[in-house]
Parts: structure tokens; C-alpha cells; sequence
């Protein structure tokens, strides 16, 4: 009579025993996959050079929409008298260009001008930049 009892308490105890063999395995599994992440070195540098890669082109878009409005606060503050002057000798310069410049010079200054139009808020900020820099630099030198 004990005989059915004792096979009863084997296969119970042979099951928890496959259960835990499981447990065992896929907690090894996630272990195992843990560290070849980590030894991926390959792979880690490429997301960090995505996350850096993400983080600089938030700030340069942070940088660029400062610069834009401190040259528009800049421009604001001209005299009427000094954009008018500036707009007239733009305009005499340029056509100064268009009769003295060679064909093929003119073509590559329309296409230097294509490119800065069309990445107007980073030429912007480089030259606000650059502003700043020379005026510390006097600033410094002064004091």
C-alpha cells in the first residue's frame, strides 16, 4: 500500500525537478544573452554614436534658431539709414560683379550662394558666432 504513495511523490517530485531545470535554463539563457550584449562592443558604440549623433543635432537646432533671433533683434536695431546705405551698396557691388567676373566664376559664386541660401540658419549662426568671438577677443584684450 505504500508503494503507490512513493511513485505518487517521485513523479511530483521529478516534475518540480523538470520545472526547475526550466526555470534554470532560461534564466541561464537571458544571462548568457546579457553578457554577449555587453561584450558587443560593436554594437554599443554604434548606439552610443547615434545617441551623440541625436543629442548634437538638437543643440545645433537650438543654436540655430538663437542665432536667428539675435540677427533679426541685431537687424531691428539698425537705423533706417545704415540698412538703406548697406542695401545700396549691395546692390552697386552686385552689379559691379555681374560686368567685371568671368562666366565661370559667377557660376560658382551663384552656386556658393545656391548653398548658403539653402543652409541659411547654419551661415547665420557661424557668423554670429564669429562675431561674438572677435568681440571677446577685443573685449579681452582691452580689460
Amino acid at each position: 500500500m505504500n508503494r503507490p504513495a512513493q511513485d505518487k511523490q517521485t513523479t511530483a517530485n521529478a516534475e518540480e525537478l523538470r520545472e526547475q531545470v526550466e526555470r534554470t535554463r532560461a534564466e541561464l539563457g537571458r544571462t548568457v544573452e546579457a553578457l554577449a550584449a555587453q561584450a558587443d562592443v560593436k554594437a554599443r558604440v554604434k548606439g552610443k554614436a547615434a545617441e551623440v549623433k541625436e543629442e548634437a543635432a538638437v543643440r545645433a537646432h537650438e543654436v540655430k534658431a538663437k542665432a536667428s533671433d539675435l540677427a533679426h533683434r541685431a537687424q531691428d536695431k539698425l537705423p533706417d539709414t545704415v540698412r538703406d546705405t548697406a542695401s545700396a551698396q549691395a546692390a552697386r557691388a552686385g552689379r559691379l560683379w555681374d560686368e567685371k567676373a568671368p562666366e565661370p566664376v559667377r557660376q560658382k559664386a551663384a552656386q556658393g550662394t545656391r548653398a548658403a541660401r539653402d543652409h541659411r540658419a547654419l551661415l547665420l549662426a557661424t557668423v554670429v558666432a564669429g562675431a561674438v568671438v572677435v568681440w571677446r577677443v577685443r573685449r579681452h584684450g582691452k580689460g
